[in-house]
């Protein structure tokens, strides 16, 4: 396999510091890194993007998380692994990631479990992170990044030991 192109964001230095910045002001924003990376990992699933896929469970890995968590995220609402958080937040993102995919994209139902656990500080937090995760997986997609390819790089092993991520 072979990229069509370099990473867009790489391309364009103004437009990674951008979504660095996005990511770290999520990462800042008190909301648990565990289901930051459960949602991570939901929506580049979702999307198919195995760039994030594999960066995501390196990091969940890095993180402690366990193999029968990280393996059931793709059938998160017939596992028992998950919290009622959790699967709130799921829910969430995939109702955002899908929004082309029904009329009422982003249901009252699937709103309102989420903010029956999420505060809304961390209601606004989960969705710049389903958000930067979907430009990410866009970016990764469209330009058929190789999974596997940025962790070769020393950029890539600098990240993975700044954020604890399972090489």
């Amino acid at each position: 396999m072979k990229s069509r192109i370099t990473n867009p964001a790489g391309l364009l230095p103004d437009a990674m510091q951008a979504m660095l910045a996005l990511s770290s002001a999520v990462a800042k924003s008190g909301l648990s890194p565990t289901i930051l990376g459960l949602v991570h990992l939901r929506v580049s699933q979702v999307n198919g993007c195995s760039v994030c896929v594999d960066m995501g469970w390196r990091q969940m890995r890095g993180e402690n998380e366990t193999d029968e968590r990280l393996f059931a995220v793709a059938a998160w609402r017939d596992a028992p692994y998950f919290t009622a958080a959790e699967r709130a937040a799921l829910a969430l993102a995939e109702a955002v990631t899908r929004i082309a995919d029904r009329p009422d994209p982003v249901p009252d139902e699937v709103w309102n479990e989420a903010a029956r656990h999420f505060s809304e500080h961390d209601l606004g937090a989960l969705t710049v992170s389903i958000a930067v995760t979907n430009v990410w997986n866009r970016l990764n997609v469209t330009t058929r990044q190789v999974a596997g390819e940025w962790l070769k790089s020393a950029a890539a092993r600098e990240w993975m030991d700044k954020h604890a991520v399972a090489q």
